[in-house]
């Protein structure tokens, strides 16, 4: 996806810039920009704006707490760190996703990779508070028909999507099934997922810590062919986080703590998008969601445009696009 949106990007922005602006008497006299790209040379355009940005990161690696001692995450080998404030400026303005609900509390890479390889992934780590989720049905749990209904939940979202004018989603299966770590409070599994007609699917790897009041989520970035990677180091990745004293699992006090309206089949299910009213909480986001990207590309296309050209001494502020 990340691949995707940058080409698409890259393309819209180079069209633009040759189309929008209209040369002055000095710039008539110097050598114009040529018009036409080679797909090679719009992908090394954008790459070297992100290999820029990239090289102004602070990378971390050691021990490192996360949300006012929420937790604490000690960088597994292999890996480096990228704080909160950083990755949230990775996931919006350098990958183009829409701002989310649950900011980011920083992103792992694997350490002989960053934000502008396109072929690696990432891990996203962010903490959802909705309380404390009841594993007692973990046991019982037939993973075979979970996918079956998530499968269909999928279809049914798919058709939304389309109505909405966005590609077709669809949940190919497990890429690897459910799994509940009990002693530990660690769930994790992995969903392929194909949209639209992209040759290459989508990799949706999940890792859950529970925790007293909600749980931490680790989320794989990726395509399916890094999955054989990520799976090699989950055994890595999965002791590297944990709740710190008084947030952890154990620490639920069920006179003051509030218990979440699902267990682990919901959790793994997505049943709490579910639940009534969300179709219009999703109308209202999809709404917005062109005047973010619109007012992204604005100025994500003004910093590729002044990295590689200069700025003129004479500039058009844009207009913020109507709603």
């Amino acid at each position: 996806m990340k691949k995707s949106f940058l080409m698409a990007f890259a393309m819209l922005f180079l069209i633009g810039l040759n189309a929008q602006e209209t040369p002055s008497e000095e710039a008539s006299q110097s050598t114009t920009i040529e018009t036409e790209y080679s797909q090679e040379e719009m992908m090394a355009l954008v790459r070297a704006y992100m290999d820029s940005v990239t090289q102004t990161l602070n990378f971390e690696t050691g021990v490192v707490q996360l949300q006012n001692d929420l937790a604490t995450l000690t960088v597994p080998d292999g890996f480096k760190y990228l704080n909160g404030k950083d990755s949230e400026m990775v996931l919006t303005d350098l990958w183009g996703n829409p701002p989310s609900e649950e900011a980011s509390l920083g992103m792992l890479f694997p350490e002989e990779s960053g934000p502008s390889d396109f072929d690696g992934y990432a891990i996203n780590i962010t903490y959802s508070e909705e309380g404390y989720i009841d594993d007692s049905d973990a046991k019982d749990i037939d993973y075979d028909d979970l996918l079956l209904t998530m499968q269909e939940d999928a279809r049914i979202g798919s058709e939304q999507r389309i109505e909405m004018g966005y590609e077709p989603i669809e949940m190919v299966g497990w890429a690897s099934a459910p799994f509940y770590d009990e002693a530990n409070k660690k769930l994790h599994w992995a969903k392929e997922l194909k949209f639209g007609d992209s040759p290459e699917n989508t990799l949706n790897y999940n890792i859950r810590v529970l925790g007293r009041k909600g749980y931490l989520n680790l989320n794989v970035i990726g395509e399916m062919k890094v999955f054989s990677e990520v799976q090699s180091n989950i055994d890595n990745i999965l002791p590297s986080v944990a709740f710190n004293e008084g947030n952890r699992y154990a620490d639920f006090n069920p006179d003051l703590d509030q218990v979440a309206a699902y267990g682990i089949g919901g959790l793994i299910a997505g049943k709490v998008l579910a639940k009534a009213g969300i179709l219009a909480k999703i109308g209202i986001v999809l709404a917005k969601f062109w005047k973010v990207i619109l007012l992204g590309l604005v100025g994500f296309g003004a910093s590729i445009k002044k990295f590689f050209f200069g700025t003129k001494t004479e500039e058009k502020t844009p207009t913020e696009p109507t709603a």
